[in-house]
C-alpha cells in the first residue's frame, strides 16, 4: 500500500519494488534502472529489504543505516512499508507494464547506423506517445536494452523502434549483425515519463538527435493525427545527410500541416556537399529559428545528452523556464559498468 494513495502492491519473488509499481500502473520516479542515478531513492519505514546492485555513490552507507533504498534494485525481504515520491500528471496515461512476445516483420536500414526494426506483436501495446520498451536480445547472453518507440500508438500490433549501434555496445552490436526477420524478440513496457503535456495548450518545441529523433517523432505523428492545431517546430540534427533519417517524411509533413515546420541541420557535412539546409548544431539552429526568444513554448529534447544540455542552456538564456523544458535521458549499460509510504505483499 502506499500511503499517501492506499494502493497495496503485491511483489513477487525476485522482483524489484520498482518493477511491482510499474507494473501496477503505480509510477515512481526512475531513470537509469541500474542503480546508479538515485532518482528512485525511497525510505524504508518497515520490513526488510535487500538493497541488490545499488551502487555505493548513489545510496552511501550512511543513507543505508537511514533506512534508504533504490527501488530499481531493492527486493523484499519481508513485507515492507515505504515512503516515495508518487507522480501525478493530468496529461499522464497510468498505462500498467505488461509483457510482449514480438516477431521481426521488417529491417531497414535507415542510416549507416541507425536500423529501423519493425516488431509484430502477439497483442497491441497501448502506450503514450514518447514511451519506451525494454528488450530482451541476444541468442546465448541474453542482455535488456531500452528502445524508443518510433511508432504513433494508433498503430495496433506493430512497433517500430530505431536502434543506433553503440561501438562495443553489446545489444546493438547483436541487433545490427544478428537480427533477421523472423527472429522472436520478448520486450516489456510500456516505461517512461517523457510525453506531451497537451494541457497546457502551448505552442510546441521538439528538438532531436541521432536516434533520438524515434520517440520525437512519435510525438509529433501522434499531435497531428489527433488534429492538433497549435504550432509545432521540430529541429532535428545529425552530422551528415547519410546520418539524417526521415528527412522526406518530416518535409513532406511540413508541406501539408501549415502550423508544422521542420528545420532540419547538419553538424559536420562536407562543404562540397549540394546541402542547403543549416550546417550548425540543435541549440543553434534552434536559436536562429525563434530568434533567441523561447517564451510560451513547451519544448521536449531527445538526444545525446551534450546536445541535450546544450539545448536547456540555449532554451533558458532565451527565457523559456526550466519548468517547460521536457527532456529523456538514457543510461546505456556501458555507463552501468562504470559507476509516502507503500506496504508491499511479498509473494
Amino acid at each position: 500500500m502506499i500511503e499517501s494513495t492506499g494502493d497495496t502492491i503485491e511483489v513477487a519473488e525476485g522482483q524489484t519494488i520498482l518493477d511491482a509499481c510499474l507494473r501496477a500502473g503505480i509510477w515512481l520516479p526512475h531513470a537509469c534502472c541500474h542503480g546508479l542515478c538515485a532518482t528512485c531513492k525511497i525510505q524504508v519505514i518497515d520490513g526488510e529489504i535487500d538493497h541488490g546492485e545499488a551502487s555505493s555513490f548513489a545510496l552511501m552507507d550512511f543513507e543505508r543505516d537511514e533506512g534508504k533504498a533504490l527501488a530499481c534494485c531493492a527486493r523484499l525481504e519481508s513485507d515492507v512499508v515505504i515512503e516515495a515520491e508518487v507522480e501525478d500528471d493530468p496529461d499522464f496515461a497510468q498505462i500498467p507494464v505488461e509483457d510482449f512476445n514480438g516477431v521481426v516483420s521488417r529491417i531497414e536500414a535507415l542510416t549507416p547506423t541507425i536500423r529501423g526494426v519493425h516488431l509484430k506483436l502477439d497483442r497491441p501495446l497501448r502506450f503514450q506517445a514518447g514511451q519506451y520498451v525494454n528488450v530482451s536480445v541476444g541468442t546465448e547472453n541474453i542482455v535488456t536494452r531500452a528502445f524508443s518507440l518510433a511508432n504513433e500508438p494508433a498503430s495496433g500490433d506493430e512497433i517500430e523502434l530505431n536502434i543506433r549501434i553503440v561501438p562495443g555496445g553489446i545489444g546493438t552490436t547483436w541487433i545490427h549483425e544478428n537480427l533477421k526477420v523472423g527472429d522472436r524478440l520478448h520486450l516489456s513496457g510500456p516505461y517512461g515519463r517523457f510525453f506531451v503535456r497537451r494541457s497546457a495548450r502551448a505552442p510546441m518545441l521538439f528538438l532531436a538527435g541521432g536516434s533520438g529523433l524515434s520517440s520525437v517523432r512519435s510525438m509529433i505523428l501522434d499531435l497531428l493525427a489527433h488534429g492538433e492545431t497549435l504550432p509545432i517546430t521540430l529541429v532535428y540534427g545529425a552530422r551528415s545527410r547519410e546520418e539524417l533519417y526521415y528527412h522526406e517524411v518530416f518535409t513532406s509533413l511540413a508541406e501539408t500541416h501549415a502550423h508544422f515546420r521542420y528545420v532540419p541541420t547538419l553538424s559536420d557535412e562536407p562543404n562540397n556537399s549540394n546541402w542547403a539546409g543549416d550546417r550548425t548544431f540543435v541549440h543553434e539552429a534552434a536559436k536562429e529559428a525563434f530568434d533567441n526568444d523561447f517564451r510560451e513554448l513547451k519544448a521536449y529534447l531527445c538526444g545525446p545528452p551534450v546536445m541535450i544540455e546544450a539545448c536547456v542552456a540555449t532554451l533558458m538564456q532565451g527565457r523559456l523556464f526550466e519548468r517547460d523544458i521536457y527532456t529523456e535521458k538514457f543510461f546505456s549499460a556501458m555507463d552501468a559498468q562504470q559507476v509516502r509510504s507503500p506496504l508491499f505483499k511479498r509473494i
